[in-house]
């Protein structure tokens, strides 16, 4: 009985010492290039021209 009992031990210790054994497969995803619209550098300038002007406009008044 108590060679049964040792056994039952030894295979309980076995099983969990091999449970965490198997690593998950890791998946890699492609790389992935994200392209932004591109806007014209103008498009920075006209509002600072804008308040230029609007700013001579009122200093000739």
């Amino acid at each position: 009985m108590k060679k049964l009992a040792i056994a039952a031990v030894l295979a309980g210790l076995a099983s969990t010492a091999f449970a965490g054994g198997m690593a998950a497969p890791v998946v890699e995803m492609a790389p992935v290039v994200v392209e932004e619209a591109a806007s014209s550098s103008s498009s920075g300038l006209i509002i600072p021209l804008i308040l230029l002007a609007i700013l001579a406009a009122t200093k000739l008044k």
